[in-house]
């Protein structure tokens, strides 16, 4: 080892303590192999402001393949209303703070 030198990686000092998310809360689905595609698909595009055929498929397939998928992100309320309205469609979900 002598006469080799080593390179050290700098280190950075992070202050920030916030959650790094610019938004409230989130609306997790969770998979429950009762739905078909189509099924969660429709309740995406029904309840989800903005949500499209083909993002709806993209996070069906998420959630199918990788257990869940965060499928809104935004206000407090407005994720727990689009929440309550997955549930009442059947789909297991959690809306986190």
């Amino acid at each position: 080892m002598a006469g080799k030198t080593i390179d050290v990686p700098s280190t950075q000092e992070t202050t920030d303590l916030g959650t790094g998310r610019d938004f409230e809360a989130e609306v997790i689905v969770f998979n429950c192999d009762c739905h078909t595609y189509q099924e969660v698909i429709t309740l995406f595009c029904q309840i989800i402001p903005g949500m499209t055929p083909p993002k709806a498929f993209e996070l069906a397939w998420q959630i199918d393949h990788h257990g869940s998928a965060s499928v809104f992100q935004g206000d407090i309320k407005q994720a727990e209303n689009i929440g309550n309205k997955l549930a009442t469609g059947g789909l297991r979900i959690e809306v986190r703070h």
